[in-house]
């Protein structure tokens, strides 16, 4: 009785929504990717997609986890090793098969997010813009209808794996706060650090520390602080138990991701860190010398970036809608100095700028300035 209650709920809320032509467009068109997707990777990607990488990642662990960040794939695996465990499925069933599961998955992750999504804008959102959902509906629409989502399709990346962890976990931190609820924010959260450690300079705008500078008063919860941080810990500690088991994951990791002549390669890449080596390379510096200075210009970013970020943030107004700026600027210090940033992380980024659209006031600079609808 209760699941058709729930299921007749469904069908009339899809019925309402179709009456906004953007939501029509947004079915239409995600379809569409879908499908598209399909097409364009299994038939004239297929050796030039993400997808085959993770696919081969799924091979390697069955065959020799200990050389996971020294086999050869189409580009370098960056991730933890624990995530590597989830595309063995994949592999099993093969390449085509898998593919098409994996995009099914994040068809449906699409549509999740978008429900997340719609709870938490409704939940922060400010007095004084329009009444209803309308403009909610056309944001969140619009987010699904940007190209990042195709691209994302094409090339079989885990990004909205990552966004949906991302935003489950900044709607418990905002819609409850007793302490269980705090560490299983903070657990899911670290569960997005296994997928894609996209989301690790989002570790320091736990801490709940806030200097007033009209009162000149520093505030620290260590209590909260301490259950988040352990709870970002316990899924990265299984990380630990695989570093022992394979001795050979930790150096190959460190090398993959900082160390190694991957970091360096000429690619479109838009952080300011890889911006900075491809024009070293134009004016002929060598691999060498690139090599020798990218961890100390990665550093350099990253220390002045997110000091700048971190004073901003433990100085601005410190209330229950905090942490979605904190989310925020830890997602934009890994965009602006991490190697490798590029156009389908945006499905990361997102998300957080919408909500951060309706946080603002509605007659605020900013959304008078660059938001009309």
């Amino acid at each position: 009785m209760m699941l058709n209650q729930v299921w007749l709920r469904m069908i009339n809320r899809f019925k309402e929504l179709w009456e906004f032509k953007i939501f029509k467009y947004t079915v239409v068109i995600q379809g569409g990717y879908f499908i598209l997707s399909l097409i364009l990777t299994l038939i004239f990607f297929r050796d030039r997609n993400d997808f085959l990488v993770y696919y081969k990642v799924g091979q390697q662990v069955l065959t020799d986890m200990n050389e996971l960040y020294t086999t050869t794939y189409n580009w370098p695996f960056r991730y933890l090793p624990i995530s590597a465990l989830y595309f063995v499925p994949f592999y099993l069933i093969g390449f085509d098969l898998g593919f098409v599961v994996f995009n099914s998955i994040n068809f449906v992750l699409n549509i999740v997010i978008s429900l997340i999504l719609y709870k938490i804008v409704m939940l922060v959102r400010r007095e004084g813009h329009e009444e209803g959902d309308k403009r909610v509906i056309l944001y969140i629409c619009l987010y699904m209808l940007s190209l990042p989502q195709l691209f994302n399709y094409i090339l079989g990346q885990i990004n909205l794996y990552v966004t949906l962890l991302i935003l489950l976990s900044l709607y418990i931190f905002l819609k409850k706060s007793e302490i269980k609820w705090e560490l299983i924010a903070s657990i899911i959260l670290g569960v997005s650090l296994l997928i894609k450690p996209i989301t690790i300079f989002m570790i320091p705008f736990l801490i709940v520390l806030h200097f007033d500078f009209q009162n000149r008063k520093l505030t620290f919860n260590l209590t909260k602080s301490f259950i988040r941080l352990i709870g970002l810990v316990l899924p990265l500690s299984l990380n630990f138990i695989l570093f022992l088991i394979y001795p050979n994951l930790l150096k190959g990791f460190i090398g993959a991701n900082f160390t190694s002549s991957e970091p360096s390669q000429i690619n479109h890449s838009f952080s300011l860190t890889k911006l900075i080596i491809n024009f070293l390379y134009v004016i002929q510096f060598t691999k060498s010398q690139i090599l020798s200075i990218q961890i100390p210009l990665f550093l350099s970013f990253l220390l002045i970036i997110s000091i700048l970020g971190f004073i901003s943030f433990t100085t601005r107004n410190n209330n229950n809608t905090s942490l979605i700026y904190g989310y925020s600027f830890g997602i934009l210090i890994m965009f602006l100095c991490y190697f490798d940033s590029w156009d389908h992380h945006l499905l990361n980024f997102t998300p957080l700028l919408i909500i951060i659209l309706f946080n603002l006031p509605r007659e605020s600079n900013l959304n008078k300035k660059f938001f009309k609808p």
